[in-house]
């Protein structure tokens, strides 16, 4: 038998400007590749997971002591938040979009008996389990939850703070409020609010977990560290009933982080081989989102998703969404069922847009880490060149005028 050897992979820079990854930083990949050669007990790797989990805990917001970051991507942080549900728990899950639809379906294959998975073993229909499915494009209210909750008197009940899939921010407020009123343990997806928005977690005392990722807000590598953070409330419930997980497990999770019984201790014990390059990436990322700090971030997130907004409206552009880091839009009804058509051809230029991956199909534009003039003028100059390239109209001297008008002098570069 003879083998290919394949030449070396060569993989091209590219803009990501869809809801997630975004480009990382290059501060943080400076310090991914100049890490040294450490196996994962290594007194600096261990020391850099220490500040991580301070560090972390400030961009959080919260004194939850079991506040740390599972290896892997977003995912594996979600997958550590639902731990703690178990069989026949009761669930109240709210799904407004593609990802939040993804953790209802994590939450029924928790929370479902052997015999429900027999039934379905892809796809099981949790009994316990109430999914309120609100219709794409639209948010989670408070008074949806409180209306919810009232009904089916969870233990649980999950949404998410930003869902990507139809760009819509939900009501962290009436979540947490209705979850502390109806005795619910509330968890959530704060995959893409986390280093964008500002807020503290700890303001918020009906939720019990949270959970985030490394390569939005943040801007780190997608397979390095998803932040969690747990109150007590949460862990107690947690050693009451235990998991089944050991990989995913908070409990031992935190002990590698030097968290045990509630407490920060000298040295933690051993888990899961960690990467001392991904330490040194992580560890970077968040001395990053400390120093630019979270009020400034999230005002600079707001100002140019303004400034995207207005440009792809001037080109006949429908924007449905509200999130201050990605627009979700409809192509002008000109090109609508083109969808699909427009993203990949920029994609082929190494523009990485995204369209919704559910019905009804739009178009998806993010600005995570691209928060200058330069940045923005590229993104709106790359999407109108392929809206014209489908034969729809764009005056690019109204959008140039638009751009200076908002740039020229009230947004710094």
């Amino acid at each position: 038998m003879t083998f290919q050897i394949y030449p070396t992979l060569e993989i091209p820079e590219t803009l990501a400007a869809g809801p997630g990854p975004g480009n990382t930083d290059a501060r943080v990949l400076k310090a991914f590749a100049s890490a040294g050669v450490a196996d994962h007990m290594q007194g600096d790797v261990l020391r850099g997971m220490i500040e991580c989990k301070h560090m972390l805990r400030e961009i959080w917001g919260t004194d939850n002591t079991y506040t740390f970051a599972v290896a892997g991507t977003g995912w594996s942080g979600l997958d550590t938040m639902f731990s703690a549900v178990m069989p026949g728990d009761r669930v109240v899950a709210f799904t407004n979009g593609t990802f939040s639809g993804i953790d209802a379906l994590t939450l029924r294959i928790k929370a479902a008996t052997p015999a429900e998975h027999a039934a379905n073993p892809l796809d099981p229909h949790a009994a316990s389990v109430t999914v309120i499915e609100v219709p794409h494009g639209q948010p989670v209210t408070g008074e949806m939850v409180e209306e919810a909750l009232a009904a089916h008197k969870p233990k649980w009940a999950f949404m998410a703070h930003w869902e990507t899939g139809s760009g819509r921010v939900n009501d962290l407020r009436g979540f947490s409020d209705a979850c502390a009123r109806h005795g619910a343990m509330g968890l959530v997806d704060a995959v893409s609010s986390l280093g964008v928005a500002d807020f503290r977690i700890d303001d918020y005392p009906g939720i019990a977990g949270w959970a985030s990722c490394p390569q939005k807000g943040l801007c780190c590598l997608p397979l390095t560290y998803a932040p969690v953070s747990f109150t007590d409330a949460y862990i107690e419930a947690l050693r009451t009933t235990g998991a089944y997980s050991y990989v995913h497990n908070p409990i031992y999770e935190a002990r590698h982080w030097g968290i045990v019984d509630g407490q920060d201790v000298e040295k933690g014990t051993y888990h899961r081989t960690h990467s001392g390059y991904a330490v040194a990436a992580f560890h970077e990322s968040l001395r990053l989102t400390l120093q630019d700090g979270l009020a400034k971030r999230a005002r600079c997130y707001r100002t140019h998703e303004a400034v995207l907004r207005d440009a792809v409206t001037a080109m006949g552009c429908t924007v449905t969404s509200d999130m201050p880091s990605l627009v979700v839009l409809n192509l002008p009804p000109a090109l609508a069922g083109r969808e699909m058509e427009l993203v990949q051809n920029c994609r082929a230029r190494g523009f990485g847009i995204w369209p919704t991956l559910s019905a009804p199909v739009q178009v998806r534009i993010g600005i995570l880490n691209q928060l200058d003039r330069q940045a923005i003028s590229r993104i709106v100059h790359l999407f109108g060149d392929a809206i014209r390239e489908l034969g729809g109209q764009v005056d690019f001297d109204i959008i140039e005028a638009l751009l200076e008008s908002r740039y020229g002098t009230s947004i710094a570069a």
